[in-house]
C-alpha cells in the first residue's frame, strides 16, 4: 500500500516529466549548434533581392524622377510624398521627395511602377536610428552610389 503511494505521489508530482524536461533542455544546451550571430563581426547572409534602403537614381547629376505621382498612388503605406515642381525645359521633377521609413513596408511596389526607374531600393540592411527617419530628396540622392 505504501509503494502504491509513493508511485502515485510521483506521478502527480510530474516527477518524471521534469527530468525528461530537464534532459531536453541540457542536451540542446550544449551538444545543438550555436545559431547566435556575434553582430558586428558577423554579418547574416541575405538573397541578392532583398529590399532595403531606397535612392533616387540619377544620370548626370540629375535625378531620373519625372514626379508623376505613380509611386505614391501605389505605395500600400501611404509613406511616399511628393511635391512637384517644373524646369525651364518643361520637364516635371520632385521640389519635394519624402518617404516615411517606419511606416514603409519595403514592397518593392514604388519601384516597379517608376516608369522611369528613379527609385529603388538597394540591398543595404542597416538602418536603424535613434529616432523616427522621413528620408527627404537629399538624402535619398547620396544613397544612389550604394547599391
Amino acid at each position: 500500500m505504501l509503494l502504491k503511494t509513493k508511485e502515485s505521489l510521483i506521478r502527480r508530482m510530474y516527477l518524471v516529466d521534469v527530468a525528461k524536461g530537464l534532459a531536453i533542455t541540457i542536451k540542446n544546451f550544449f551538444f545543438a549548434p550555436k545559431i547566435t550571430i556575434q553582430y558586428p563581426e558577423e554579418r547574416r547572409k541575405y538573397s541578392d533581392r532583398f529590399r532595403g534602403q531606397h535612392y533616387i537614381k540619377a544620370t548626370n547629376g540629375v535625378e531620373n524622377c519625372t514626379a508623376c505621382m505613380l509611386c505614391p498612388t501605389v505605395c500600400p503605406a501611404e509613406c511616399i510624398h511628393i511635391v512637384a515642381g517644373e524646369r525651364p525645359d518643361k520637364e516635371k521633377y520632385p521640389v519635394q521627395f519624402e518617404i516615411d521609413i517606419l511606416r514603409c513596408c519595403f514592397c518593392g511596389m514604388c519601384e516597379e511602377a517608376c516608369p522611369k526607374d528613379a527609385i529603388k531600393l538597394s540591398t543595404i540592411y542597416e538602418m536603424s536610428t535613434e529616432s523616427r527617419d522621413v528620408y527627404d530628396r537629399s538624402f535619398l540622392m547620396e544613397q544612389r552610389g550604394n547599391k
